[in-house]
């Protein structure tokens, strides 16, 4: 009874942050930059917190342009990285048809790539290329799908290519989720069948959390397989030593 309780409570505030997000966005373009980004941030700690999920930044996000690649744990992922530091994203194209929530991940820059066309992926290179010689962020999911968290799966290194081309560095950040204790928390997981009822069902239950957001120092190469595995090998050295959690 009382997870069923924390669930209804849960998907309430989520309603009302969706609604209110949606009705900031219809003024979100006449925002300057900072307004904007310090909108998103502000909108992505309530979701966190309607979550019963608390937020650690661990390390400094680079401040100019850059290629941010982040291993992929959960749909979390995306608000945990736009509390600590808003950016533009990458995403599959499923997500911009989503109610809502596609609209308001268009509002806020997102790319969309449809995964099944080859040649959509050249173009979104191409359009990842120019914003970040336009001085963005741009943060990209370079393993193509979610895990349990526990390790770091082969990284594609199709998307390292606009950063190869445009000369921008690469910060790697590896995304944690632990309980109150430090233990490792898979309530958040979003893999296999999940749906994203599922995933809350799961927080509600759960003991609240806490997600890590560790920003790594920055890579640089012109050589997209060499930068894809450079951002493997520092994913999965922070993992094994703890990921800047304690």
């Amino acid at each position: 009874m009382i997870r069923q309780l924390r669930l209804g409570a849960m998907l309430l505030r989520l309603g009302i942050e969706l609604l209110r997000g949606s009705w900031r966005m219809r003024g979100f373009d006449r925002l300057s930059p900072a307004r904007r980004q310090a909108a998103i941030r502000a909108w992505s700690r309530r979701v966190l917190r309607a979550c019963r999920c608390s937020l650690q930044v661990v390390g400094q996000p680079y401040p100019q342009a850059c290629l941010v690649a982040a291993n992929h744990v959960s749909w979390l992922d995306i608000v945990a990285l736009n509390a600590s530091r808003p950016t533009r994203f990458v995403s599959k194209a499923d997500v911009h048809r989503w109610p809502l929530l596609g609209w308001l991940a268009a509002g806020a820059g997102t790319l969309f790539i449809e995964r099944e066309r080859p040649r959509d992926a050249l173009r979104v290179v191409h359009d990842m290329a120019a914003c970040l010689r336009d001085g963005h962020q741009i943060t990209v999911f370079p393993e193509g799908t979610t895990s349990d968290g526990s390790r770091i799966l082969p990284l594609h290194a199709n998307l390292f290519q606009a950063a190869a081309s445009s000369g921008t560095p690469v910060q790697p950040v590896l995304l944690r989720y632990v309980d109150a204790g430090g233990a490792p928390s898979r309530a958040a997981a979003y893999i296999d069948d999940d749906s994203l009822l599922d995933t809350l069902r799961r927080i509600a239950a759960a003991r609240p959390a806490r997600v890590i957001v560790h920003y790594l120092p920055v890579l640089h190469g012109d050589d997209r397989r060499q930068l894809a595995q450079a951002v493997q090998d520092a994913l999965h050295a922070a993992l094994h030593t703890g990921g800047g959690g304690h």
